[in-house]
């Protein structure tokens, strides 16, 4: 094309693994690439500017027809446990990394095309990506970073022109996202399968440099690594329990070593709260249930080490003493993290006089009421927040949402007693709640009605409406009630899906 490209100064240190790593691939091109979406503020982050390129040059670059010239695109490979089993060879079977760019700060991303065609990775899938699940996940993932969650970003979504087959044809779409790391625990099983120490400490080497620089220093900077790892992955969990969102598919090779919520395949944020709630169509026996979420995490991060074992120590034995001396840290990490965050969300700070056993309890107990009588997760902490210390006057609203309000009742009286023991006063306690207590998440059926707008009809209105409101999820926005709302009987949500 005989048009500028847009500055795109790619850095590719993963090249320098060497080609046991990758394969070299460049992204299909796609027939007629038409622009849904750039992400003008994350683009500003990059030092990005997209002021001199019309929407269809951004298309011609988003879709990957147009490759800058510094990048040199590969898909990477790794192997992974999906609901348990191991899978000794995966791999971007339909992603293809473009390399790393430096934001305005300094930090450094990578970049990545998803749905752009087969790899050799593809196990004889096609490679691309129906348009729903690249809308689900530019909603989810921005959605995710405006809640304060670490996860992937979403840079731009373009509409292919080609149609995709799936139960039907349907239309084909490319996202291009944005992570920290596209590095997983899977990343370091594929290597550990082969019995690679070398590669194994190179990729650990690359991970350090990357997202743990300050562990070049350690005493031994491997299991200084494993441990933020697993302290970032315990905090990242817990912050999934706190918003009712449920990843769907935690295989080892969707767990990023960065920390990030990645791979948002059948995810979703629950409506009505069920401590064993699943919504992924592959997941039959709710290994990744909503509760089963912080276990998995764990079993997750054991696989991890014992990858990593052999750069540890040379005595294996002590190798395994270190390794289950920092998951331990997990447990603690993680229990601590949802603890803080719950009394968060219902206005208690820790205080000398009560013990974390005796919040623990009544915050349990208040989920328990939730899942016995079928009340909006979201929408009893919004609720919750706004009510007075002293009186109920303003209950009425939560009382609603429970199918016997007198649950709530006795669970109220129990928090007015707790809140009375401390000094804050209402203003404070509910701006406080209110600063981490969503309005508006990306709830399932929005997020379906933009799919089928976009799919059946052209409509994108419905996803840039939805989109905007997500991205002040802690404001009441006049005129936008509708989105804080569950779904109505007809319009729930029963099953999420991967788009493969």
């Amino acid at each position: 094309m005989n048009v500028p490209l847009i500055n795109l100064p790619f850095k590719n240190r993963y090249l320098e693994l060497g080609d046991g790593f990758y394969e070299k691939c460049k992204p299909l091109a796609v027939a007629d690439p038409v622009l849904i979406k750039f992400n003008e503020e994350l683009a500003g982050e990059l030092g990005l500017s997209a002021d001199d390129h019309d929407e269809q040059h951004l298309a011609e670059v988003f879709s990957g027809n147009v490759i800058h010239d510094t990048s040199e695109p590969l898909a990477m490979v790794y192997a992974g446990h999906q609901f348990g089993h191991f899978n000794p060879q995966l791999g971007d079977g339909r992603a293809i990394y473009l390399g790393e760019l430096d934001r305005v700060d300094g930090a450094s991303l990578d970049i990545q095309l998803k749905g752009s065609g087969r790899t050799r990775y593809s196990r004889g899938g096609d490679g691309r990506s129906a348009l729903g699940p690249v809308l689900r996940e530019y909603l989810l993932s921005e959605a995710m970073h405006q809640l304060h969650v670490p996860t992937t970003r979403a840079l731009a979504a373009v509409l292919t022109g080609e149609q995709v087959v799936r139960e039907q044809m349907v239309a084909g779409a490319v996202m291009t996202r944005v992570a920290s790391s596209f590095i997983r625990i899977g990343s370091f099983q594929y290597f550990a399968m082969k019995n690679d120490v070398q590669s194994i400490k190179a990729l650990a080497d690359y991970v350090i440099d990357r997202n743990y620089p300050d562990m070049v220093d350690a005493a031994n900077p491997y299991i200084a690594m494993f441990e933020s790892v697993v302290l970032r992955q315990a905090d990242l969990i817990a912050q999934w329990m706190q918003l009712g969102f449920i990843h769907g598919v935690m295989n080892t090779d969707n767990m990023s070593v960065a920390g990030e919520t990645i791979d948002y395949g059948p995810c979703a944020f629950m409506d009505f709260f069920d401590h064993n709630q699943v919504y992924s169509s592959i997941d039959q026996n709710g290994r990744y249930a909503y509760s089963a979420q912080p276990g998995i995490g764990l079993w997750n991060l054991s696989r991890l080490a014992e990858s990593l074992l052999p750069l540890f120590d040379d005595d294996s034995d002590k190798g395994v003493e270190l390794a289950q001396e920092i998951l331990e840290k997990y447990i603690t990490r993680y229990s601590g993290a949802w603890l803080t965050g719950f009394r968060a969300k219902c206005g208690l700070r820790s205080i000398a006089d009560v013990n974390p056993e005796e919040d623990q309890a009544l915050l349990a107990a208040l989920l328990d009421a939730m899942a016995d009588n079928q009340a909006d997760f979201t929408l009893t902490f919004y609720h919750l927040s706004q009510l007075d210390a002293k009186t109920n006057e303003k209950d009425m609203a939560l009382r609603e949402l429970f199918a016997k309000p007198e649950a709530i009742d006795a669970w109220l009286l129990r928090w007015r007693q707790r809140l009375s023991r401390e000094s804050t006063n209402d203003d404070e306690r509910q701006a406080s709640m209110q600063s981490i207590n969503p309005v508006y998440i990306p709830r399932n059926h929005q997020v379906e009605a933009a799919i089928r707008a976009a799919e059946d009809h052209n409509d994108f209105s419905v996803f840039h409406v939805l989109y905007d409101v997500l991205q002040k999820p802690y404001e009441r926005q006049q005129g936008k009630d509708d989105y804080m709302m569950p779904p109505k009987p007809d319009e729930v949500v029963q099953a999420t899906f991967c788009g493969t």
